[in-house]
């Protein structure tokens, strides 16, 4: 009982200073001391989504620095694009804590992001603290366990984090609520699937269609057929003829010659 009061007693004071050093630059340093020492994690990353800007990087931390080599090399020009946390914000996540298997599409771990990109950070678990900073302004700041534990994170450290989600968005929306984009840093680009189906067209000389770029964009998600039906608000039948009709067009016959075709374009996008 003495050792639970103890840790009560750090994690309130470690709370107190967080408020403390709102508007100030180690706001993100005690955020991370608070969270730690509710939940130990290995890496944090703080990431801001803004409209159809690419994201911008405001604070990293690591035990082992591979896990966030390929962040500005990869993950900001595209590959956040299939990222689960960034589709989550797309989808109406506002806020809170989320942990990434339980809002990843159902084929995630299935994906040639998952194994080309994500697996090779060494990440083995990752939760997202989501906080709205303006209706276009989206931050996360993701906590991550990767090679260096080798642990994921438990229900009990879970439950145990989520229920201080609502104060922890509270603080960061406060602390981050003047965030504007850097000018000239953040780029401004068309939808996804334009860009995919010019791509295709110009390196491939393949025209398709929007909802076959659609389809072909939720595959490389990692969505199954009915949760693309169910994203797309289509049938199941009519997902399977976008998807028939799709292959035919890349003369390809299955899900992994599809991520073969599209993964190396992608970056470019």
């Amino acid at each position: 009982m003495k050792s639970i009061n103890v840790l009560n007693r750090k994690r309130d004071m470690a709370l107190a200073e967080m408020i403390r050093s709102i508007g100030t630059g180690n706001f993100a340093e005690t955020l991370s001391y608070f969270v730690g020492k509710t939940v130990a994690f290995d890496n944090l990353i703080i990431l801001v989504y803004h409209n159809k800007l690419t994201p911008e990087e405001l604070y990293r931390e690591n035990n082992d620095p591979i896990v966030h080599q390929t962040i500005q090399s990869h993950y900001v020009r595209a590959a956040y694009l299939l990222d689960p946390f960034y589709h989550a914000i797309n989808g109406g996540i506002q806020s809170g804590i989320h942990r990434i298997f339980d809002i990843a599409p159902d084929q995630f771990k299935q994906t040639s992001y998952f194994h080309e990109y994500y697996y090779c950070t060494t990440l083995i678990d990752e939760f997202a603290l989501f906080a709205r900073i303006d209706h276009e302004t989206t931050l996360t700041a993701c906590f991550g366990r990767d090679k260096t534990s080798g642990l994921q994170f438990t229900k009990a450290e879970m439950k145990r984090i989520k229920s201080f989600e609502s104060i922890l968005s509270a603080l960061c929306e406060k602390h981050w609520r003047n965030y504007q984009p850097v000018e000239g840093k953040n780029v401004s680009l068309p939808p996804i699937t334009s860009r995919l189906r010019t791509k295709m067209k110009n390196e491939y000389g393949i025209s398709l269609s929007p909802r076959q770029s659609e389809v072909a964009f939720y595959i490389l998600q990692g969505h199954s057929s009915l949760s693309i039906s169910l994203n797309l608000n289509i049938s199941k039948e009519t997902v399977k003829v976008f998807r028939k009709q799709l292959y035919s067009k890349c003369n390809i016959s299955s899900q992994a010659e599809l991520f073969a075709l599209l993964m190396p374009i992608f970056p470019m996008l």
